[in-house]
């Protein structure tokens, strides 16, 4: 049940729209093409198991560890979905 001039539904509109923006993004940041053999990084051999595991592959564990901790701590929140942009 919406309230106020929001239409019924409007709630799980946005939750919907949120999901699939993530899963938008995440789609993009996967490694197309062929994997390296040689991490862009550092240039450290990237295993077997590891180019054959994910198609595309251009960073060691190491070096892509390292990029997923500061993507993470940098990622924004929904401001859709924020009271806070509403009051703003």
């Amino acid at each position: 049940m919406a309230g106020g001039w929001a239409k019924d539904g409007a709630v799980q509109d946005q939750i919907d729209s949120t999901v699939e923006d993530e899963l938008e993004r995440a789609r993009r940041r996967l490694p197309q093409g062929e994997s390296l053999m040689h991490c862009e990084e550092c240039g450290e051999e990237i295993p077997q198991a590891r180019r054959d595991a994910i198609p595309g592959v251009r960073l060691c564990i190491v070096c892509q560890s390292e990029r997923d901790r500061q993507q993470s701590a940098v990622s924004g929140y929904n401001r859709r979905g924020s009271k806070d942009s509403q009051l703003r």
